[in-house]
């Protein structure tokens, strides 16, 4: 029987079990839910569904640049205790490592890890986010990673074309204080600019402005949106006068990724 993705969350949400534990329990049961189920109660694995259910909104991000490789991990935890306790940093770095080396499907050699400190330390403890960002010819790899207790909080990877180490290291700073969700104003999702555009428009009319100036006011508004979303029309942070494009004169950004813990 073909297990599914949606097979796999299914069995999550109803158990609360891990992704790995989820698939093999459905493996071992050729994809019935209810003996899955069953399965894992008798595995063990019931206390820890049980402390699954509490949220993970604590945690540590660990960030690894190799050659021309750059990987970012996020651990998650409940509390800022365990997050900067050294056993818990100690092992994203570890996973974040690996991933560099061998690629983000690497963080599945890292179960037993966690089902042992999530028992030792009785908390809900599982991989976030993971990113694994290489570059090509021509192309430079950086990183930034902001430390907040000893433990990560704040972690960028990105990709230049074009451009030195220096320029890609200013591009990662950048994006670690201004956040951007996007690259390019082409990715962002149609129906966020639909909705925007409605919103803005509706502001512009309760504020009485003549109908004839509409377009013009509205397309600032959205412009405005946009700046604050895209990396690439975002103010520079360190020379507010120029955006991240003008900043770049003439290389591009061929891939970023971020990961603010609690973010």
């Amino acid at each position: 029987m073909t297990i599914t993705a949606k097979d796999v969350q299914a069995l999550r949400q109803s158990t609360g079990v891990g992704m790995m534990d989820a698939k093999k329990a459905l493996e071992a049961n050729n994809g019935d839910k209810e003996a899955a189920t069953q399965w894992l109660r008798v595995q063990g694995l019931a206390s820890a569904a049980k402390r699954a259910e509490r949220e993970a909104g604590e945690g540590a991000v660990a960030v690894v640049r190799d050659g021309n490789v750059a990987a970012i991990v996020e651990l998650r935890c409940e509390t800022d205790f365990v997050a900067k306790s050294e056993e818990f940093v100690s092992l994203a770095d570890e996973i974040a490592a690996r991933v560099a080396a061998e690629g983000e499907d690497a963080v599945n050699h890292f179960k037993e890890n966690i089902e042992q400190m999530l028992t030792t330390l009785k908390e809900n403890i599982s991989i976030g986010r993971v990113y694994r960002l290489e570059a090509g010819a021509d192309e430079v790899v950086d990183t930034y990673w902001h430390p907040q207790s000893g433990r990560g909080v704040n972690a960028v990877a990105v990709v230049l074309k074009g451009a030195n180490q220096e320029v890609a290291h200013e591009v990662a700073v950048h994006i670690a204080f201004a956040k951007p969700l996007y690259l390019k104003r082409e990715d962002v999702p149609q129906s966020e600019v639909d909705k925007e555009r409605t919103t803005v428009e509706e502001i512009t009319r309760n504020e009485g402005k003549p109908e004839a100036a509409f377009p013009k006011i509205i397309e600032g508004r959205l412009n405005g949106w946009f700046k604050e979303r895209v990396l690439l029309e975002q103010p520079y942070v360190k020379d507010e006068k120029e955006t991240v494009q003008q900043f770049l004169k003439g290389a591009s950004i061929s891939a970023y990724a971020q990961v603010v813990i609690g973010g």
